[in-house]
């Protein structure tokens, strides 16, 4: 299945691992101020006000305190250089970070349908709710969805998948609220059935947002390829190289929200070694100076004049 590529690949503007670093835990610290006082402000609200789908908005957010430390220790752990153990560096801590995000969603999901269907089991259990609990379902509602594009304006701007993973996460919970206020509506109106499915709509939104996050970044850790836009613009990049005049076998592999690739490229073979390596320094700083590669490895093959590109490369 094609997906789309996270960022815009016309934009090479690149920031250093202490910009990103710095722009991820401002961020996060932001999230968990707010994720903080809708904590306590949903679940006392949803106990006295009887509302079950205000408790499990609750609970969301309580998660969403988690996957921020989880940020916090990830985005700071990725930004140790290479050493003996890790000659590519630590960049995957932020896959790893993603991974653990989806794992988090998918329990809280798993946990708040157990409760939801509890509660539908038992229809005469439910109470019906006070008014309030809306209009503390509208207020979460706001300050999430503000939360949410705040987030991922900071995550494109630094090209994060880890921070674009939590926005969402935070975009989940604004859609939840709403869900939420839906539920606490139809129950004020009558149906007090309505406040457990809509717990149960939520739960449901949780896990799929969980499995999708998870299943990423297990992609990812599995050596997973850059997107096709973005290897056909480092394959543009090598072949726009003076010298370069045939590339292929051009393999990417994903390392965090960086790139390792491996590529041969092509010299004319009535060059010297000393000339044909030069290209192949040349061609690799291109590389690494125009898109978000962490290495190039380059395997130097002699071409003929008047020899095609497939034939070389057989």
């Amino acid at each position: 299945m094609k997906t789309e590529p996270l960022f815009d690949d016309a934009e090479h503007t690149e920031h250093s691992p202490a910009e990103r670093a710095a722009a991820a835990s401002r961020s996060t610290w932001v999230s968990v101020a707010v994720n903080l006082c809708l904590t306590f402000g949903q679940v006392a609200a949803g106990i006295v006000s009887g509302s079950q789908g205000l408790v499990a908005d609750g609970i969301h957010s309580l998660s969403d305190l988690v996957a921020d430390f989880v940020v916090l220790f990830a985005s700071h752990h990725a930004r140790k250089g290479a050493d003996e153990a890790h000659p590519y560096g630590h960049q995957r801590f932020e896959t790893a970070a993603s991974l653990a995000l989806g794992v988090i969603l998918a329990a809280v999901g798993i946990g708040m349908l157990w409760a939801a269907l509890r509660k539908l089991a038992d229809p005469g259990s439910v109470e019906r709710v006070h008014m309030a609990a809306l209009w503390i379902a509208i207020g979460a509602l706001i300050a999430k969805e503000l939360l949410f594009r705040y987030m991922l304006a900071v995550a494109k701007l630094v090209k994060s998948s880890m921070l674009v993973a939590n926005a969402w996460h935070a975009r989940s919970d604004a859609a939840s609220s709403l869900v939420v206020g839906v539920g606490i509506v139809g129950n004020l109106a009558g149906f007090p059935i309505l406040d457990p499915i809509a717990a149960l709509i939520v739960g449901l939104l949780v896990l799929k947002m969980g499995w999708s996050f998870g299943v990423d970044a297990l992609h990812d850790l599995m050596d997973r390829s850059a997107d096709e836009q973005e290897v056909n613009a480092i394959r543009q990049t090598l072949l726009a190289t003076p010298g370069v005049i045939g590339v292929h076998d051009l393999r990417t592999r994903k390392m965090g929200d960086m790139i390792v690739a491996d590529v041969h490229i092509e010299v004319d073979a009535a060059i010297s070694v000393e000339a044909g390596h030069d290209i192949a320094v040349a061609a690799r700083q291109h590389v690494l100076t125009r898109h978000r590669v962490l290495n190039v490895m380059t395997h130097v093959d002699p071409r003929r004049r008047g020899v095609s590109e497939a034939a070389a490369a057989v």
